[in-house]
Parts: C-alpha cells; sequence; structure tokens
C-alpha cells in the first residue's frame, strides 16, 4: 500500500470536484515566504509527513505574514515526526471555520465491501472521540457493485449528523476511491466555513499498489515509504501501516483489524500498527509480521486476532508455532482465535507452551490483556 502526501490527496480532491483552499509546496524557507505573498500573507504551514499527529507535533502552524511563514517553515523542515524527517512543507490559504467533520471510506477486505465512516465532530480529537463516545462515529457498509450513490451518501451523512452540503463531497470521494483505485481516503477535517463553504482542509489517500500498473502517474517515487518499518512491511507483502502506539496489532481482514484497533484504544492502550494478514496465515506470513512488529521499539506487546474462515484456526495456530521457531519473541504475544476449529487452534499453542505466549477466548479479554502487558511495559 501507498500513503500519498497530503498535498497531493489534495490535488485529487480537488481533480473530483471536492474544494480545497489554495495552496503551494517547497522544501525552502525563502520559497515559503514567496508562496506566503503569493496566497496574500497570512498561511497555515503543515508539514508534509506519511503520518498522523502532525498538529500535536508541532508540524502546523499559522504565520501572520510572508516573514513570518519563512521563519516557520525554517523550524518545521527537518523535523522529526514519528520518524519521519519532514522535507517539504504545504503552505495554505486559512479558513475561517464554523464546523469540523470527519468522512472516510475504507476497504473492509474480510466482508469484501466498504466501509464509510463519518463524524460530525472532525479535527485533532477524532480519535479520542472515537473511544469516549463511539455512538458519535456512524459507521455504514458500502456494497461495492452500488458505490456511494446520492441516496447512499444521505444515508451517510444523516447517521453521522452532518449538513446536507456534505452530501456531495461523499458522493465524490467515493469516487476519488474507485477510480484511483484507493483502499482508504479520507478528509479530517470536513469544514463548513462562515459562509457556508464545504472545504477539505485536510487529506489522506492510501492507494492498492496491486493496481499501480493501471495507474501510471503514481510513479515510483510515490511508492517509497516514508517509514522504515512501512518499507520492510512493503517489501515483504504486508499489509501494514505505522501508528504510535504500544500495542502491535495483527489480524486477518481490514474490518477485524480496524474493530482489533478500536477495542485496544477502548481499553486505555494505543496500538502501534495496522497489520492485515489477509486470508492467508502461513508460518512465513505470520514470521514476517511478527518480525515487522517487533522490530518498532515502541511496541511492549502484541495482539494476534483471528477469526478462522477458510483458513482454520488450527492452520493458523500452526503457523504462529513455527512463526516462533523462525523469529526470536522478545514481547508478549496475546493470541485470540475464534471460528473455524477454534478449540484445535488453542489446543495447538498450549501444547507449545511458550512462556511469552498467552491466550483470550474474547477480543475484549484478549485486547484488555495486550493493553495491560503494554502498561507493564
Amino acid at each position: 500500500m501507498t500513503d500519498l502526501y497530503e498535498h497531493q490527496a489534495r490535488g485529487l480532491f480537488q481533480e473530483y470536484g471536492i474544494l480545497v483552499p489554495r495552496a503551494e509546496v517547497t522544501d525552502s524557507p525563502k520559497g515559503a515566504r514567496e508562496i506566503a505573498r503569493r496566497l496574500g500573507g497570512r498561511v497555515v504551514v503543515k508539514a508534509q509527513v506519511k503520518t498522523g499527529g502532525r498538529g500535536k507535533a508541532g508540524g502546523v502552524k499559522l504565520a501572520a505574514d510572508p516573514a513570518a511563514a519563512e521563519l516557520t517553515a525554517r523550524q518545521i523542515l527537518g523535523m522529526d515526526i514519528k520518524g519521519h524527517t519532514v522535507r517539504t512543507v504545504m503552505l495554505a490559504q486559512p479558513v475561517d471555520i464554523e464546523s469540523e467533520f470527519y468522512i472516510s471510506c475504507v476497504l473492509d477486505r474480510a466482508a469484501g465491501r466498504f466501509i464509510a465512516i463519518a463524524s460530525a465532530e472532525g479535527g485533532m480529537e477524532i480519535e479520542e472521540v472515537a473511544t469516549s463516545r463511539p455512538e458519535a462515529v456512524a459507521r455504514i457498509p458500502v456494497d461495492p457493485a452500488q458505490g456511494v450513490t446520492s441516496a447512499k451518501a444521505t444515508e451517510i451523512a444523516e447517521a453521522a449528523g452532518l449538513p446536507p452540503q456534505t452530501v456531495d463531497v461523499l458522493v465524490r470521494l467515493w469516487q476519488v476511491l474507485t477510480r484511483e483505485d484507493a483502499v482508504l481516503v479520507e478528509v479530517n477535517p470536513l469544514v463548513r466555513t462562515a459562509r457556508g463553504q464545504i472545504l477539505a482542509l485536510d487529506g489522506k489517500v492510501t492507494l492498492d499498489d496491486n493496481a499501480r500498473f493501471r495507474q501510471a502517474r503514481w510513479g515510483e517515487q510515490d511508492a517509497e515509504h516514508g517509514d522504515p518499518l512501512e518499507a520492510a512491511a512493503a517489501a515483504k507483502g504486508l499489509n501494514y501501516v505505522k501508528l504510535d502506539g504500544a500495542v502491535g496489532v495483527i489480524g486477518n481482514g481490514a474490518g477485524l483489524v480496524m474493530s482489533t484497533l478500536d477495542v485496544v484504544a477502548g481499553c486505555g492502550a494505543r496500538p502501534a500498527n495496522f497489520l492485515d494478514i489477509g486470508g492467508g496465515a502461513s508460518a512465513q506470513i505470520m514470521a514476517d509480521g511478527l518480525s515487522v512488529i517487533l522490530a518498532d521499539p515502541d511496541v511492549k506487546s502484541v495482539f494476534v486476532n483471528v477469526f478462522g474462515g477458510i483458513t482454520a484456526c488450527d492452520a493458523v495456530a500452526d503457523g504462529i508455532v513455527q512463526a516462533l521457531d523462525a523469529v526470536q519473541l522478545t514481547k508478549p504475544l496475546v493470541v485470540r482465535l475464534d471460528g473455524n476449529n477454534a478449540v484445535r487452534g488453542r489446543a495447538i499453542l498450549d501444547d507449545r507452551a511458550h512462556p511469552l505466549v498467552q491466550q483470550a477466548t474474547t477480543m475484549d479479554g484478549a485486547a484488555r490483556r495486550a493493553a495491560q502487558l503494554a502498561h507493564a511495559g
């Protein structure tokens, strides 16, 4: 998977008719001064890195005039944000915000469909909102064959409490997703201005590398991974995204992994990654996944959450056992197996009796244990 930079995502949105504030990108403080002058003087200076949390890390700042823009760009360029070095900044015209919203659409591999996620409470605290008040975040399944029509977009907007003006944006965001072969599109925040305009202030797009052959404009330079762990995972063919928590997560199916991230967060811990092993859980896939997660110094515990379907739980357990022989486990591993042949799978892990491997029969129980182990350090 390939994440686009924010300015690339915003450029895509603009191509598909989603309004964004004027903005330009530069890699020099002097260039920032010139851009600020062209944009009217007062600008927002934003670090361009492929990770979240830029605002809290000091990578997003308001500059009052071109001279301040140059100084601010000098401060941000070269910063390290969660292991990503800032090499370019985007300068955008500021917006008079009345309300902030959140919208996204993500592939759920396990269910064979997409999920639209939306909230009337967007912005930097959306993760906290999702954890403390999950009822404020609507999750609506989308059938790929039907897509996000005006009727479906209206359903999503009404479920999330979004204004009617966002319906058109939801339809256009779906067009970005499908026509650009993306597995994730996100706008946070989508805002309503004091004048009633709906604008995308930020954007995230994750492309499916399997479709790169028909997306020629995304050249090899865009396939580079800013995070070394993501680069290592990509080299192994893993669907991995680095996050900023302490609980490593492995699951089979994007929907299950997303739910796992939410449950871990609900237990008071932050997930360290998204890792979807898809329908297979061979020894090699497990070993590769564990090796990437264990290489993350922030990880304090690992949670493997598998629902056995076509790939039965005993096969998954065999894969885990063989992976333990191939990878030196240095952090506690909590495993939850459910579904096809779960009892047999649990017995296989019991027989292996690895001192750092624990089992739980429910997702909530496993998440709580993984969170406790992460806090214990």
